[in-house]
């Protein structure tokens, strides 16, 4: 058997199940691209046709160059022809290359809560597989309840998957639907299976509920599965699926197995396990395995001697590898790699002497509440403001705020902003009013009436999102508070900028601004 182990990340679908989680089109794209860049084999962008965000994520132009964009959805209805069920064809007239349809293996459901025969599930199973190969697609099956199912019915489980493989699938994904087995079960399981159907054809998509997930993707890897479903820091419903971000190294440092992720490729897990925290407005797990702040820290006695000596006797391996380092390093050392990493891409060539004082600046915004990990426009506004390459494009007098709420003539609630603003642009002194639903919309529009006779390409800018997060709760109403501002423009440009201030309308301006002039500026690169 292969040595080869496939990575599947459902963090678009499954994960959003968690609670409170909404992920926006323009979230969608940013994960799945960070994804892409890792080396992911399939990304499960979500169910299209079941809500308007995934059509629109799935109507875009994601350009993977490594990743298989995969579709969720669910077996034919019973009753309904394949070819005449509109939520299988939504799949399949998808933009995906693959397409993974979720379908019970367990008798009890099947009897309970689809209320329809076994054969019938069994032909539900094995018309929809059809469907999808006849149009070119590539079809996985995701086996609802299939562990629980087994140890109740084994040769109904077994007859479900076996339909799915005989019918074309090229996965068969066994999945621990409540997250109940523990890895010994898991794994004498999945060595039964794999005696029915080839191993380089079985997945293993675990939930999280007994914190055993991560373990019971390994254990069904060493049983002859092939393929592993999760999700970027376990994210999602109740207690969340398989980590990627602790399995991957696992799998890639520890373990015979050979994956699609080069072992370079692990330094930019904290930075893809950070931007989904960011976007989510989430503190990251100062204790997670290998990209917590605390994963590599040692604490006085032996241990503290020991690192002092240059001795990796209490790591397990070296933290560099994963992006990380020793507790009072770690802004020296994962911050060079990361912003370096980072400058090549924009295309930044830094005197080598400057390293050091970029270092300095991160260090002490970041002690500010600053974090870059996602506002990438704003790192780079950052950096090119200390090396001088560029004059901003107007200046900031001052500002003035009113929020007003009343009845109007019909005894409705009437709220309304209004900002105005004093600039100064090309030796002009502005000052402009406007209104909007909220202060940071009203700044917004007193900004662009000022702006917009001097830089008409403004009129395509949108904000398309705004994230609040509240850094120091401790200190209640005075709160520090970090404002992340999501811009795009017509030429599907997107970017984000950050603002911290213990003012939520002066930490919203900042974000606008590094938003208005990150888009005047990239105008300006791209028509030299």
């Amino acid at each position: 058997m292969e040595d080869k182990v496939y990575l599947f990340d459902t963090t678009l679908r499954d994960g959003q199940q968690t609670t409170g989680v909404n992920f926006s089109v323009s979230d969608k794209m940013n994960i799945s691209q960070h994804l892409d860049d890792l080396g992911i084999d399939y990304i499960e962008g979500g169910w299209p046709g079941a809500n308007p965000t995934d059509n629109d994520f799935f109507s875009r132009n994601t350009k993977f160059s490594k990743s298989k964009l995969t579709a969720f959805g669910m077996t034919r209805r019973p009753g309904r022809s394949a070819d005449n069920d509109p939520g299988l064809n939504a799949l399949i007239n998808s933009s995906a290359s693959c397409v993974c349809i979720v379908g019970k293996s367990s008798s009890f459901h099947v009897k309970n809560a689809l209320e329809i025969s076994e054969d019938e599930n069994l032909k539900m199973i094995s018309d929809s597989i059809h469907s999808i190969k006849n149009k070119n697609k590539e079809p996985i099956f995701d086996a609802e309840h299939f562990f629980d199912g087994f140890k109740e019915n084994k040769d109904f489980s077994l007859s479900c998957i076996k339909a799915a493989y005989d019918a074309g699938a090229r996965w068969v994904v066994l999945c621990d639907t409540n997250g109940g087995t523990l890895p010994d079960e898991i794994y004498n399981i999945v060595s039964e299976v794999v005696k029915v159907i080839p191993g380089q054809n079985v997945g293993i998509h675990a939930h999280n509920d007994t914190d055993n997930a991560v373990a019971n993707a390994l254990a069904a890897i060493n049983a002859g599965a092939r393929q592993i479903q999760g999700t970027i820091n376990g994210l999602g419903e109740r207690c969340g699926n398989t980590n990627l971000i602790s399995l991957i190294p696992s799998l890639v440092l520890k373990t015979k197995y050979k994956t699609n992720i080069s072992k370079d490729k692990l330094q930019n897990l904290i930075h893809i396990s950070r931007t989904l925290n960011d976007i989510l407005n989430m503190p990251s797990r100062k204790n997670a395995p290998y990209v917590g702040d605390h994963a590599f820290s040692h604490k006085g006695g032996l241990h503290a001697s020991a690192i002092e000596k240059n001795s990796s006797t209490y790591e397990h391996i070296k933290p560099e590898i994963v992006g990380n380092s020793r507790n009072v390093v770690i802004s020296n050392q994962a911050g060079r790699s990361n912003i370096l990493n980072q400058l090549n891409k924009i295309n930044i060539d830094l005197p080598k002497n400057e390293i050091n004082n970029i270092l300095e600046i991160i260090k002490e915004k970041e002690s500010e509440g600053y974090s870059f990990d996602t506002a990438l426009a704003s790192f780079e506004l950052l950096v090119r403001r200390h090396l001088g390459h560029f004059k901003d494009f107007y200046n900031l007098e001052k500002f003035r705020v009113t929020d007003e709420r009343r009845w109007n003539a019909k005894g409705e609630i009437v709220t309304e902003a209004e900002a105005t603003v004093f600039l100064k642009v090309k030796d002009s002194n502005m000052m402009t009013v406007g209104t909007g639903n909220g202060p940071v919309n009203a700044i917004d529009s007193a900004l662009r009436k000022a702006l917009i006779d001097y830089y008409p390409n403004l009129k395509d800018l949108k904000l398309t999102d705004y994230k609040v997060m509240i850094l120091s709760s401790e200190k209640g109403t005075g709160a520090i508070t970090r404002v992340l501002i999501e811009s795009s423009d017509s030429t599907n440009t997107h970017w984000t900028t950050i603002g911290v201030s213990p003012n939520i309308i002066d930490a919203s301006y900042s974000a606008i601004f590094d938003s208005i002039t990150f888009k005047l500026l990239n105008d300006l690169k791209n028509k030299n």
